[in-house]
């Protein structure tokens, strides 16, 4: 499924992220940056041993923030690295946090003249957030974006499994950015 921003293309594909030939890819990443579960777990392995160790020149990264290393032995290019909120800890913070860590990964995007970056369900795995809440903030955040900044062309959201995909169908199909 895929909608049309300017001249952006958001789309919703069902698969894994670490394979995908985007100019980047975000990582739902713990603060550390130094590899965990998960999406964070899958694109360390996919990388290699060399994502680790740039990881450790970056001095972490805080909830709702992001920053890029390189891809190493991934398709793309670059892994823009980005934390989410733990639902159930940061409480009414939680959507504004979560926004911030779309928002902050298409910024450093564009700041590195990337034009093609994936996306998967970021804080909806081990940090608890519902699916039905993250993904109209998910998609309103990255349309918002994209229809202030025409630079970056494609915007992938690469979702793990059918329920995932499921619940971000079911956000796009109402999606209003006006």
């Amino acid at each position: 499924m895929q909608i049309s921003i300017n001249k952006a293309t958001l789309e919703l594909v069902q698969g894994d992220i670490t394979q995908q030939g985007t100019d980047a890819i975000v990582n739902a990443a713990n603060p550390s940056l130094l590899g965990g579960g998960g999406v964070d777990g899958a694109i360390h392995r996919g990388a290699g041993p060399d994502l680790l160790a740039e990881c450790r020149t970056l001095g972490g990264c805080e909830t709702g923030d992001a920053k890029i290393t390189k891809g190493y032995n991934l398709k793309a290019k670059h892994v823009i690295h980005t934390v989410g909120p733990v639902y159930r800890r940061d409480g009414a913070r939680a959507a504004e946090l979560l926004a911030s860590a779309y928002r902050r990964s298409l910024e450093v995007a564009n700041e590195n003249h990337l034009k093609s970056i994936a996306f998967p369900s970021i804080s909806t795995g081990a940090y608890g957030y519902p699916l039905n809440e993250a993904a109209p903030i998910a998609l309103k955040t990255v349309a918002v974006f994209l229809k202030a900044h025409p630079d970056i062309e494609l915007v992938r959201f690469v979702l793990f499994d059918q329920k995932t995909l499921a619940a971000y169908e079911e956000a796009l199909k109402k999606l209003s950015i006006d």
